[in-house]
């Protein structure tokens, strides 16, 4: 079994390395794995950083973007594997990932995909968030298309797919501003089922402020609601499930915006 695995970047040197290496990694297990690097001419010391990794890069792609979204659908005209993923160039994967999601996809036939837990951390790689983490794995039981079109509870540096899946379900939406990857999700569904992995955590999820939702988390959840009334109209339980849910999460994650303002406020006083 054959892994893609795209990383998209644009002056992204402050954690590439440390995502690129965790990729690598997965080949201590005997994964077959090619590393696609899309970079957007990246002004910072980025370029080097990857060509630091030599042989182990299958793809370089060096040239101007719109977007990761974007850069990401070039790394998908390239892709070869039997499974497709990709990781921000400030996430990165856990020892073993690879070979346990290997595993899912011989044990079943036909996945669409596959995801895993995926704690959040931050700047510092310290986690962060536990309590949204754990929020996101309560669905793991209850995984389903109905579900998943309820509520967003697959963390996207864990989420893995079959190549016949990616040609059903591509390209990832380019006028979107932060869901294009839970928008390209619910098509995936489309395709099969799909499976947890079991155990521990598969990737980590960096957030900080400068990440996309850290900076634009009111757009993406209004941006996943839009994709679930496009694909089930206004009026399905799922579209109003989601409708609630929407608004519970952008709410919780107001106040944890407002109370890092005041925390940061306060410091600056003292």
């Amino acid at each position: 079994m054959k892994f893609s695995v795209i990383t998209a970047n644009y002056n992204g040197e402050r954690f590439l390395e440390e995502a690129l290496a965790s990729i690598v990694e997965q080949k201590s297990d005997n994964v077959d794995v090619e590393i696609i690097v899309i970079d957007g001419q990246s002004t910072d010391n980025s370029l080097a950083i990857v060509e630091g990794f030599g042989e182990h890069i299958t793809h370089l792609v060096v040239e101007k973007d719109s977007g990761p979204a974007n850069a990401i659908n070039k790394g998908f005209a390239l892709a070869g594997g039997d499974v497709v993923s990709w990781l921000n160039s400030d996430d990165r994967y856990f020892p073993g990932a690879l070979r346990r999601v290997a595993t899912v996809f011989t044990e079943n036939p036909g996945l669409a995909l596959c995801f895993g837990k995926c704690p959040i951390i931050d700047e510092n790689g310290m986690e962060i968030r536990q309590m949204i983490t754990r929020f996101k794995e309560m669905f793991f039981p209850l995984s389903s298309r109905f579900t998943f079109q309820c509520i967003n509870y697959i963390s996207q540096p864990a989420l893995f797919f079959s190549r016949h899946a990616l040609r059903n379900a591509a390209p990832l939406r380019e006028d979107f501003v932060a869901a294009w990857d839970y928008d390209f999700m619910l098509r995936l569904w489309k395709s099969g089922a799909g499976a947890v992995v079991p155990g521990g955590p598969v990737a980590a999820f960096r957030w900080h402020q400068q990440s996309i939702s850290g900076q634009n988390f009111r757009t993406q959840f209004k941006e996943e609601l839009d994709s679930v009334k496009a694909e089930l109209g206004p009026w399905k339980a799922q579209v109003l499930l989601h409708h609630m849910v929407r608004w519970g999460i952008v709410g919780a994650y107001s106040a944890m915006e407002n109370l890092r303002f005041f925390q940061e406020k306060r410091k600056g006083k003292a």
